[in-house]
């Protein structure tokens, strides 16, 4: 089994900045990528952006490309998400998730067989 705890999310104005950290534990080899969604009330869960844990390639989403950072820790088993210049529209509750496979792009929640519990994003205007 696998287990991912988010954390770091809250309230911030418009502008602002937020680190959400996801710490994975138990078998937490055979992991091919790490990805970030989030999930807006009334809207489908989206791709944020993730990482492929050995090399570190990462990919953005359009909407975060130059705001948002993911990195990891491999010694602490932790992926992160560095979210500047927050707006009104990152509103969301995130999600970390972990593909064991990489068999597809990563781009689509079916791709991931594990998932955090979520942690509330909220950017006031």
């Amino acid at each position: 089994q696998v287990q991912l705890v988010e954390s770091g999310g809250g309230l911030v104005q418009a502008g602002g900045s937020l680190r959400l950290s996801c710490a994975a534990s138990g078998r937490t080899f055979s992991r091919y990528r790490m990805g970030w969604f989030r999930q807006a009330p009334g809207t489908e869960r989206e791709i944020v952006a993730f990482i492929n844990w050995s090399s570190g390639n990462t990919y953005y989403a359009d909407s975060v490309k130059g705001r948002f950072t993911i990195s990891r820790d491999n010694a602490k088993n932790t992926v992160y998400l560095q979210m500047n210049s927050l707006k009104p529209e990152d509103t969301a509750v995130y999600y970390c998730a972990r593909d064991g496979r990489g068999l597809g792009a990563g781009l689509r929640p079916y791709e991931y067989g594990y998932w955090g519990q979520g942690t509330q994003v909220t950017v006031s205007s």
